[in-house]
């Protein structure tokens, strides 16, 4: 759908701007500026993703995507079931076992893949924590491992300030969940091996379609040997010992949306247009910048990554800090933060920011390259107006 501006309020007491576009969801997040079904109506609907037509869809996504990103020559991608999800599971489950694994868990979907390690897999591994808000001890890493990690923690407004911590020539393996830092943040693919994503977080795609990117060493890994475990068709990578190089050419394992793969080229595409790696960046951090800006003289609200080296510019997370909030009770303070959200989300302001179902208390606000910096900073004084009325009702 085309978003249009609303009408502002004219309420007592309420802001007199509305961002035009309400949809600050983490995932699946607002569609590119201008989107509209009109872009979808080359789709090869009722057609067999097989046909070389379908297979020409499928590899121009992936053509697109590795030239967008810059990814190295020698380097493999393909699309993958499940989403972001699939794609990190394919990598555990198909690359792990042969070393020692050192995994960062520092919110929600990296403490799952931590537990999948250790629980499921049942691997010699070390799980290194760390509270949201905070990046695990990164001079702990012992690089010769396999090291599991997630650039940016989409639950906790935490990012990898950026490379310099991994070393180029490690022994192990670095498979990175990169979900919502792919297309907002610059990766030092050098010193990757898997790399992962799905299309419905910085360029705003549908979902259930993920990424896999695959280094030189990562396939040569895949190529050694068999996993050291039985593995279900959909995890396969390999067959008689070799990469199945048909999945990385648009040959997917699964049957895909080609609705879905023709939304993801209307994002690409859009996304070379906005001045494709560097421009998507620049889109992303400007919103960040907005919410800084406002934060540094709010009396509530405070970033949950108090460091701004590694605050996330498309997951950005905040906490409430008010005396009023901090008095309460735990289970109330949960009642209160969502209360926050839900009258943003009535009034037509804010959809979908309330804080990750395990991380504090709080607001979770998408600054993903589709969102506008005028619709983010149209959105902030509604904050305040929300906080205000939410305080007055708890306060009484």
């Amino acid at each position: 759908m085309t978003v249009t501006a609303a009408p502002a309020s004219t309420l007592q007491g309420k802001p007199q701007t509305r961002p035009a576009n309400p949809a600050f969801s983490s995932g699946p997040c607002a569609k590119r500026p201008g989107w509209s079904l009109e872009g979808l109506s080359g789709a090869l609907l009722g057609r067999s993703h097989r046909a070389p037509e379908g297979r020409a869809r499928l590899g121009e996504v992936i053509d697109r995507s590795a030239a967008i990103l810059g990814m190295p020559e020698g380097w493999r991608l393909g699309i993958v079931p499940g989403s972001d999800t699939g794609a990190v599971e394919m990598a555990l489950w198909s690359l792990l076992g042969t070393r020692p694994v050192d995994v960062l868990a520092f919110e929600s979907f990296s403490a799952t893949w931590a537990n999948d390690i250790t629980a499921q897999l049942e691997l010699d591994a070390r799980v290194l924590k760390a509270e949201y808000g905070e990046l695990p001890d990164l001079k702990a890493v012992d690089w010769s491992r396999d090291v599991v990690l997630a650039w940016n923690g989409t639950t906790s407004g935490v990012k990898f300030p950026n490379g310099d911590a991994i070393p180029t020539d490690h022994d192990g393996l670095v498979i990175c969940d990169a979900t919502s830092a792919a297309f907002a943040m610059e990766l030092p693919w050098e010193k990757l091996d898997v790399v992962t994503w799905s299309w419905q977080k910085v360029l705003g795609g549908e979902a259930a379609h993920g990424m896999l990117a695959l280094s030189p060493r990562a396939v040569a890994r895949l190529e050694a040997g068999p996993a050291p475990r039985p593995l279900p068709k959909i995890f396969r990578l390999t067959s008689k010992g070799k990469l199945i190089e048909g999945i990385f050419r648009g040959d997917t394992i699964n049957t895909p949306s080609m609705l879905c793969v023709e939304d993801a080229l209307d994002g690409l595409k859009w996304a070379e247009g906005a001045g494709g790696l560097k421009g998507l960046i620049a889109r992303s951090r400007a919103n960040l910048a907005a919410i800084e800006k406002w934060e540094e003289t709010s009396n509530w609200a405070q970033f949950l990554a108090v460091e701004p080296s590694i605050r996330s510019n498309t997951a950005i997370c905040l906490r409430i800090v008010a005396p009023w909030f901090i008095a309460l009770d735990a289970e109330t303070q949960t009642k209160a933060a969502k209360k926050i959200a839900g009258l943003l989300a009535k009034e037509g302001i804010a959809y979908d920011i309330a804080s990750y179902r395990d991380a504090p208390p709080g607001l979770r606000i998408w600054g993903g390259a589709t969102v506008e910096t005028s619709d983010m900073e149209a959105l902030l004084p509604w904050l305040d107006w929300a906080e205000a009325e939410v305080r007055a009702e708890f306060s009484a």
